[in-house]
């Protein structure tokens, strides 16, 4: 289910989605919690792209797992590559979790002149440690992105590209 698309190995084409998509869904959280007025227009971004995320993580995570058994001779060359992915899976779905409390919890101003829609803060303390907590998960994501599809480049690219 997860080798292929078509004649391509599926985990080529998803980890370029996921080498977008993740970052950007970081970043969208990151300014959703630090800046309560754009909490209207950034609430339903916020979940679907942290759904989202676990969702491209998952299928990049399979896709991979079912390239090196198609490929097992590259097993060495992308072991670390394979580790830092499992990672970036787990911080992905901590990264949904936390994004769908910060859904649930956040105040925050409606987009409507009237106010009508307006989420008011529950609790001022709670309202803090999950902005904090959405801002700390979502730059691991970004940094175990960037570590991750280093490692996947490093290995099919080291020694490949002509010296400058």
């Amino acid at each position: 289910m997860f080798e292929r698309f078509g004649d391509l190995p599926l985990h080529v084409l998803v980890i370029h989605a996921a080498v977008v998509v993740l970052p950007v869904s970081a970043l969208t959280a990151i300014v959703f919690a630090v800046v309560p007025k754009w909490r209207w227009l950034l609430r339903w971004p916020t979940l679907l792209l942290g759904l989202g995320s676990v969702v491209l993580a998952y299928v990049a995570r399979q896709s991979g797992l079912a390239f090196l058994a198609a490929r097992p001779e590259l097993q060495p060359i992308v072991q670390l590559h394979e580790n830092r992915g499992k990672l970036l899976f787990w911080y992905c779905l901590i990264f949904a979790v936390v994004a769908v409390v910060a859904f649930l919890v956040l105040g925050g101003p409606s987009s409507l002149a009237s106010g009508k829609g307006a989420k008011a803060t529950k609790s001022r303390p709670l309202e803090l440690v999950v902005s904090a907590a959405l801002v700390v998960i979502s730059v691991l994501v970004i940094w175990q992105t960037i570590r991750t599809g280093d490692a996947g480049a490093r290995a099919v690219w080291n020694g490949q590209l002509p010296k400058k």
